[in-house]
């Protein structure tokens, strides 16, 4: 079907919003005779009326009630594209969006040396696991844990992860040795399950049949956290053992706060990617994003 003017619809939607085209008209900074000239044009190319008109009264038909909404939110859409543009154009912006864990741990200590790079560059991080649609939001780069099949666009890959115990050193050192995984039906599980349902990751008892203790069920008792900065944190606190994700410990695990017992890791069978939209890639900012990124994770390396 061919769509009609966009000033018919135009038309269509103010008359809808307002239920008058008197007032459509002014809002419209056009005549009524006008208005209604292109109220009828769509009218026609429809093959249907769109509003029942009475003496000093109109009112949406039903057909004119099936597409108000959509007509509607389509100059929505029309507007927050424009307006992201303005944006854009008014200054250096860029919006990244970043999982909450990934921001703290491994994002946020980085980002002083982008901005060391790009001073003028107005940067906003948005911590989120919300899906976004990079098309229609304001966001320019999004960073996730997940697979590289993005359509439309550029993903770049950062690092791959991989699960493994990890506890606090006094625990290691004072509630019992961890020489073997046998040894941990002595401690307390931790359990990140915010990875695990979401990209279904192996888990406590994968990891211990792999080990060779399949006698312990990790299901039995343990703590269970649906964000992985907590279940870290409960580790860090001595709370017991989390089999934890290494990219999200890193910190720790430099610091001192967090210890590997075992040398046994399991790859997840996602990594994390930066996702751009591919016809916006090679804008300034977003390139220089991309690069600082590659760059950071070649330091990871050597």
């Amino acid at each position: 079907m061919r769509l009609p003017s966009l000033t018919a619809l135009k038309s269509f939607n103010a008359a809808a919003e307002l239920l008058s085209f008197k007032e459509a008209a002014a809002q419209l900074s056009v005549t009524p005779a006008a208005l209604s000239f292109q109220i009828r044009q769509l009218e026609e190319a429809l093959g249907c009326e769109l509003f029942i008109r009475k003496t000093r009264q109109i009112t949406l038909s039903a057909e004119g009630a099936l597409i108000q909404a959509d007509i509607k939110e389509g100059f929505e859409h029309f507007e927050r594209a424009l307006w992201r543009l303005q944006q854009r154009q008014q200054r250096r912006s860029l919006n990244v969006s970043c999982g909450p864990t990934f921001t703290a741990n491994w994002l946020s200590p980085r980002l002083h040396r982008f901005l060391l790079l790009q001073p003028t560059l107005d940067t906003r991080i948005s911590a989120s696991l919300a899906l976004v649609d990079l098309r229609y939001e304001d966001v320019d780069v999004a960073l996730r844990f997940s697979s590289p099949e993005q359509p439309g666009c550029r993903v770049v890959k950062l690092t791959d992860d991989y699960l493994v115990p990890m506890c606090s050193p006094e625990l290691l050192n004072s509630k019992g040795p961890l020489l073997t995984p046998h040894d941990l039906s002595r401690h307390t599980l931790i359990h990140s399950e915010s990875g695990s349902t979401r990209h279904k990751l192996e888990n406590w008892q994968s990891w211990l049949i792999k080990a060779g203790a399949p006698e312990i069920d990790a299901e039995k008792t343990g703590l269970h956290f649906d964000v992985a900065d907590h279940a870290l944190n409960a580790a860090v606190a001595g709370a017991g053992v989390v089999l934890g994700r290494e990219v999200l410990a890193q910190r720790d695990l430099e610091a001192g706060r967090l210890v590997r017992p075992f040398d046994l890791r399991i790859k997840t069978i996602f990594a994390f990617y930066a996702v751009v939209l591919e016809e916006r890639a090679e804008e300034p900012a977003i390139a220089a994003f991309l690069h600082w990124l590659q760059e950071e994770v070649k330091l990871l390396g050597s």
